[in-house]
């Protein structure tokens, strides 16, 4: 398994949208991200933040169904 790279919200926002993710909404410095793929709908949210806690990246990547494999991919 990689390292978790330090990256702030729009990047991540910019790589999942690269995977089928729209932006869907907006509250104070948190964005809603959502793709659908059949019947299969998963919804994101990512704050807006120069630099995301590892957690909060590592939650992101699980409710995207992502690895950090694919996270760097992305980037």
């Amino acid at each position: 398994m990689s390292k978790l790279p330090v990256i702030s919200g729009r990047e991540i926002i910019k790589a999942l949208t690269k995977i089928g993710f729209t932006v869907v909404g907006r509250k104070g410095s948190h964005v809603r991200l959502k793709r659908r793929r059949g019947e299969e709908v998963l919804i994101v949210v990512v704050p807006i933040h120069s630099e995301l806690a590892r957690g909060t990246l590592r939650s992101i990547l699980k409710q995207a169904n992502l690895t950090v494999d694919d996270l760097l991919r992305l980037l």
